[in-house]
């Protein structure tokens, strides 16, 4: 009996540090529920009705269903849970966390998406495109926030901690494998359009990438140094850094404005400028990536 309410006490202390951290990165948990509803119509409705393969562990589930008639979700979580379990020693609880919670989120909805009938589309080129682009978002989104749904994922990280492997070189074995075997079960054709629906799933992921990370890198220099700053802070709501500098030509002191902005901010700025400060001189370059407070997190890393 005593046994028993320690377990039971223990259970409770679990949930409850689950509730806490579901509460205090509620952003992540969003943008996971949808990253999976992404990537469950991308397999439910664009990959398994038309014997499409696909890679990593999702890869393997679809193909043991069209082999054996298996549930391509339950397989999925089945062997994403052996990999979690397999790797947990040697990942971070964040990712183990969020690994376990998406892999179960991305199964059920698999499964529940699965439950609907869709409009069958001729043109299986379309259909690869559009499955790529769905599976790209998803998985996008997944990477956006630091978190994965388990899959060859764990596999690349842990060995990757311990051996030094090289990542790239271990997805590509990996992946070919699974197509190597494909080929016997679906056939030639079927491969072909898996291969262009992964690669534009990969290309549409760059691009969720980098339309959340991209920003524009602006040097200002003008003679009203105050009151541009003054716009950057509270107009646009962002901060600046003033660097000295020295006129090479006319060897006067003053500072440049030096500032990470959104591509709207950086028009808004250049909009200002001409309006007020058209003596001002305004540089602009892209930034692919900004890590740190007010841009990406660096516990997404």
């Amino acid at each position: 009996m005593v046994d028993g309410i320690i377990e039971e006490r223990r259970l409770k202390r679990l949930l409850k540090k689950i509730w806490i951290m579901i509460l205090s990165e509620w952003k992540t948990f969003a943008v996971s529920f949808l990253a999976c509803a992404f990537y469950a119509v991308g397999v439910a409705a664009f990959t398994i009705p038309y014997k499409f393969t696909d890679l990593g562990v999702m890869g393997i589930a679809v193909l043991l269903k069209y082999a054996m008639g298996l549930n391509a979700a339950v397989v999925a979580l089945v062997i994403n849970m052996a990999l979690i379990l397999w790797g947990s020693r040697y990942l971070s609880k964040r990712f183990v966390f969020w690994s376990v919670l998406n892999s179960f989120l991305l199964s059920a909805m698999i499964d529940f998406f699965g439950g609907f009938p869709y409009p069958h589309i001729d043109d299986m080129f379309l259909v690869s495109v559009i499955g790529g682009v769905i599976k790209g978002l998803g998985t996008g989104l997944f990477y956006r926030e630091g978190v994965t749904a388990g899959g060859i994922d764990v596999i690349v990280t842990v060995l990757k901690a311990r051996r030094g492997v090289e990542a790239g070189r271990l997805s590509f074995y990996f992946n070919m494998a699974i197509l190597a075997v494909s080929l016997s079960v679906v056939g030639l054709e079927n491969v072909l359009y898996g291969l262009a629906s992964c690669y534009v799933s990969g290309v549409t992921l760059d691009g969720v990438l980098a339309s959340f990370d991209r920003r524009k890198l602006v040097f200002v220099v003008t003679q009203h140094t105050e009151a541009v700053n003054e716009y950057i802070n509270k107009t646009l709501g962002r901060g600046c850094t003033l660097l000295s500098c020295e006129g090479g030509f006319t060897h006067k002191g003053g500072f440049t404005i030096m500032c990470l902005l959104t591509q709207r901010q950086a028009m808004e700025l250049k909009r200002f400028l001409a309006k007020h400060y058209q003596g001002s001189f305004m540089a602009v370059s892209a930034a692919d990536e900004v890590l740190g407070r007010g841009f990406k997190r660096w516990r997404s890393i």
